[in-house]
């Protein structure tokens, strides 16, 4: 089920929406497939009653195993939303954790040369959080999701030094700057942030 909106906050968004990639299904999908052939040879071979009875609980086991992963998959979110890094998962037990963007420090992903063929992969993201570093696995296309969060970064901080700068009025180029480097005498801002600001709404003008 998609992530529900009703626990978003006031204008947050949700950019990314993603359940884990099909990889997660393979090793249940292989065990249905192969319980089912043993099923079907049985039945074909006319072996003896306790041999069937055998092959129908590796069947039975086989489907519960994909149900389960099948409903654990469901109820899997990774979520980019313009404010903050979501994930969510269980059905029973319910875990996640949330990361807002401005404590995220670096995203890496990693891809084996098969992930990258079939367009799968993990993410490790490093924040300034007390939980330090966490990894995501069977994320699809996990660069472009790494761009993603990175622009949405960018976007998050471009709105919080305008609310900063501006406080909902309209304010000319050097205006903006004059306010910025007042927040930054004030500690607000820091140094790097009011420049790297500051060159942004230059080459605007």
């Amino acid at each position: 089920m998609p992530y529900p909106l009703d626990q978003l906050n006031g204008e947050e968004a949700i950019a990314l929406d993603l359940r884990p990639h099909w990889w997660f299904f393979v090793r249940p999908v292989l065990a249905l497939i192969v319980a089912i052939g043993i099923g079907i040879a049985v039945l074909a071979l006319g072996a003896p009653g306790f041999v069937s009875v055998i092959a129908g609980v590796l069947i039975l086991v086989a489907l519960i195993w994909f149900g389960t992963r099948y409903v654990v998959w469901a109820t899997t979110n990774f979520v980019v939303t313009t404010d903050r890094l979501i994930y969510r998962s269980g059905v029973t037990t319910r875990e996640g954790i949330e990361i807002p963007l401005e404590r995220v420090n670096t995203v890496f992903f990693r891809q084996s040369l098969w992930e990258r063929m079939i367009g799968s992969g993990d993410l490790t993201i490093e924040s300034a959080s007390e939980t330090g570093q966490q990894s995501f696995s069977n994320i699809r296309k996990p660069l472009q999701v790494q761009n993603e969060i990175y622009r949405q970064m960018e976007d998050n901080e471009n709105r919080k030094f305008d609310r900063a700068a501006g406080g909902g009025v309209q304010l000319s180029i050097p205006e903006q700057i004059d306010k910025l480097d007042e927040l930054r005498r004030r500690g607000v801002v820091t140094e790097a942030e009011f420049q790297a600001k500051k060159d942004e709404l230059l080459r605007r003008m």
